[in-house]
């Protein structure tokens, strides 16, 4: 047994070494390895570094040889590739609800996934996207927290706060907990949200994750009603702007075909009718702030058509925009 046991650590260690420091680009020769695992106290020779290896490949770990005089070897399949780990480590440094120190220690882990090697070159080609980055140091355990109570369907507390001019946190309700019934946790630009379901409004709400805190898993099951059962959050995600929610209406727009790609982003590939030089189509949105300020922000390349109530609502937008800034008689 104890012979089975010192076996297996050497093992560990022989792919623990290749793991990390080879690569097709830089395999590893027989000798090298021999001594690299004498300075680990690992006892080897050129015959049972061979058995060793050959156990190893027999086991599914991918190890390629280069056949010379001395035999080199290098790990040839990994769970990601180097553009794969390059798109991760990108999304992370974009990420605002992820604090400075979260992101470097997140950083090196994705790197490290690709060798020592590897994750060097990954490591030197980052590019910082001086997001402003969150300060909730805690953002781990509360997503950890909100994934065990969806998993348990359970509900969950927790207090919110904002920020003031001096970067203080007021907490909204005087610090009295909220307690809800977590769905998902939705990215949404470079934020990070828990929708869910708000057992005493009735409606949908959504908690941005790094201004959440002290969230608890509680020892209630999740409301199972009508809203619950039907709530799908890929749905959710297109009639929400900024995860403002507001009522559900099916809208009627149109809009110059240079924002087709822009349409098709936000909403998918939704039927349209087409023009000369425009498109017109119907999605079902949820009216909201944000929702207003958007279709706005096209100026005369999008037209809201119908419905009669969500045009009034863009018409006093402009209004109140051109009172603002002084583009209209005053009252």
């Amino acid at each position: 047994m104890k012979g089975e046991k010192i076996t297996g650590v050497k093992l560990l260690k022989l792919w623990d070494l290749l793991r990390q420091e080879t690569d097709e680009d830089h395999p590893m020769g027989t000798q090298t390895i021999i001594k690299r695992l004498g300075e680990m106290g690992i006892s080897c020779d050129r015959r049972t570094l061979y058995t060793d290896i050959k156990a190893l490949q027999d086991c599914g770990y991918g190890i390629s040889c280069i056949r010379t005089s001395s035999n080199e070897y290098y790990v040839d399949e990994r769970e990601f590739d180097p553009s794969e780990l390059r798109i991760l480590m990108d999304a992370v440094e974009a990420s605002s609800f992820i604090t400075e120190k979260k992101t470097k220690e997140f950083v090196n882990k994705i790197a490290n996934l690709a060798g020592s090697r590897r994750a060097e070159l990954l490591k030197r080609n980052i590019v910082e996207f001086n997001s402003a980055k969150g300060t909730n140091e805690h953002i781990y355990y509360i997503v950890n927290e909100i994934a065990n109570a969806i998993n348990e369907h359970k509900k969950i507390e927790f207090c919110y706060f904002d920020y003031n001019a001096d970067h203080e946190r007021v907490y909204r309700k005087d610090k009295k907990r909220y307690e809800v019934n977590p769905y998902a946790t939705v990215l949404s630009g470079d934020r990070y949200y828990l929708a869910c379901y708000d057992d005493k409004h009735g409606t949908i709400a959504h908690y941005r994750v790094d201004r959440m805190e002290n969230v608890k898993m509680l020892d209630k099951e999740i409301t199972e009603n009508e809203n619950v059962k039907n709530f799908d959050i890929t749905k959710h995600k297109k009639q929400v702007f900024d995860m403002f929610v507001g009522e559900e209406k099916t809208v009627k727009i149109k809009a110059d075909k240079k924002l087709i790609d822009v349409i098709f982003d936000k909403f998918g590939f939704v039927k349209m009718q087409e023009s000369e030089s425009s498109v017109t189509f119907s999605v079902q949105v949820q009216i909201s702030p944000m929702f207003i300020a958007w279709s706005c922000s096209f100026g005369d390349k999008l037209q809201i058509v119908s419905p009669p109530t969500v045009v009034e609502r863009v018409r006093e937008h402009i209004s109140s925009l051109s009172k603002l800034y002084g583009l209209c008689d005053k009252e």
